[in-house]
C-alpha cells in the first residue's frame, strides 16, 4: 500500500475503551488510532479530514491531560446541521476516534457502554465543535481554521490536465495543515 509519507509522521491518538476491554478486543482496552486509519475509513485525506483529526486530538489532550482519553464517554456538539457543508464528514471522523454517535450508534451492553446520543448537531455553540467529558462535565470548544494554509494556486488548473500533480498539491496542503496545527487549531476551555 503506497500513500504520502507524511501520514506516518502524524501522531496517533491514544485511547482507552472500556467496552474493548470487556469484550477482549485490546488488552486493558488500550489502543491508538492513527491518521492512516482515519484516512482509510474516510476513503480520502483532505483538509476537512485532517481538521477533524486535529480538533479531536487537541480536545482530548486538553480534556485528559495526564491520561488516555476514554472512548465512548465523550459528548460532541456541532453548530451546523448534520447535512450542512462538511459537518457529516467531520462528525464521522470524530465518531471514529471518540465513539460518539447520534441516535444510530451502539445502544450498550448490560446498561453500560452506550455510544448513541453522544453526538449532536444544531447546537447553540460558536465553535467548530464542543467536546465534553460525560464523567465530570468538563468541556472545550475547538475552532479549526485552515485559511492560513492556502492551496497551491496551480492546483485547480492541474485537476483538468495533470491529476497526479493535482493529488500531490492536494496532499501537500494537508501536510502543511498538520505542520501548522498550532496556528489552525484553537482550544478554549469552558
Amino acid at each position: 500500500m503506497k500513500y504520502p509519507e507524511f501520514y506516518d509522521s502524524v501522531a496517533s491518538i491514544a485511547l482507552t475503551d472500556p467496552l474493548a476491554k470487556v469484550l477482549g478486543a485490546f488488552e486493558n482496552g488500550e489502543y491508538e488510532i492513527s491518521y492512516i486509519e482515519v484516512v482509510k475509513a474516510a476513503g480520502h485525506s483532505c483538509p476537512t479530514v485532517a481538521g477533524a483529526y486535529l480538533m479531536t486530538e487537541a480536545a482530548l489532550k486538553t480534556l485528559y491531560p495526564e491520561q488516555r482519553a476514554v472512548r465512548g464517554t465523550i459528548k460532541v456538539e456541532f453548530a451546523e446541521d448534520l447535512e450542512e457543508g462538511v459537518a457529516g464528514v467531520i462528525g464521522n471522523v470524530i465518531s471514529q476516534i471518540t465513539g460518539a454517535t447520534d441516535k444510530s450508534g451502539f445502544k450498550g451492553l448490560g446498561g453500560n457502554f452506550a455510544r448513541h446520543s453522544l453526538m449532536h448537531f444544531n447546537a447553540d455553540i460558536q465553535s467548530s465543535a464542543r467536546f465534553t467529558r460525560v464523567d465530570n462535565g468538563k468541556s472545550v470548544d475547538v475552532i479549526y481554521n485552515p485559511s492560513s494554509v492556502p492551496a497551491d494556486p496551480q492546483m485547480m488548473s492541474c485537476m483538468q490536465s495533470d491529476i497526479e500533480k493535482f493529488a500531490e498539491l492536494w496532499q501537500d496542503r494537508v501536510k502543511r495543515i498538520f505542520q501548522k496545527s498550532d496556528s489552525v487549531i484553537k482550544v478554549i476551555e469552558l
